[in-house]
């Protein structure tokens, strides 16, 4: 069971996929820095000032001033400003995935078709040719 499962690990596809995992994980680090600290700043001071993580709903009652402030009350909140970033963060990762599967396709050489040769006729069809030829050359 062992060997088996070291020849699946060591198979090129797992490699790969292992090594995907893990620079995605670092790239949704850079992504979430990304939408929290260059982003969204400057769309919340385009709105008054508002951080969006600030944006919440309490369903426990009582009224907070920062999502920290209901968080230390131990208020149950429905966190709809941090569901904006992570939405925000999820469309710029598909996007930079979309720009790099387009480079990889692009920079993926293709295979050249070969010019199509029409399709040979059905063998009937030959057969009623030579028999057309052999009644003309008998005239």
């Amino acid at each position: 069971m062992l060997k088996e499962f070291k020849e699946f690990a060591m198979r090129g596809n797992v490699v790969d996929m292992a090594v995907g995992i893990i620079i995605g994980a670092a790239f949704s680090t850079i992504v979430k820095s990304l939408v929290d600290d260059v982003i969204m700043p400057p769309i919340g001071l385009l709105l008054g000032g508002v951080d969006f993580t600030d944006f919440f709903i309490t369903l426990s009652g009582g009224t907070y001033a920062t999502l920290a402030a209901a968080k230390e009350a131990g208020a149950v909140t429905l966190n709809y400003g941090a569901f904006i970033n992570t939405v925000i963060s999820f469309v710029i990762v598909a996007f930079a995935v979309f720009l790099l599967i387009k480079q990889i396709n692009r920079l993926t050489p293709k295979e050249e078709e070969a010019p199509k040769e029409p399709p040979a006729p059905p063998r009937e069809e030959v057969l009623l040719e030579e028999i057309r030829d052999l009644l003309k050359s008998q005239k």
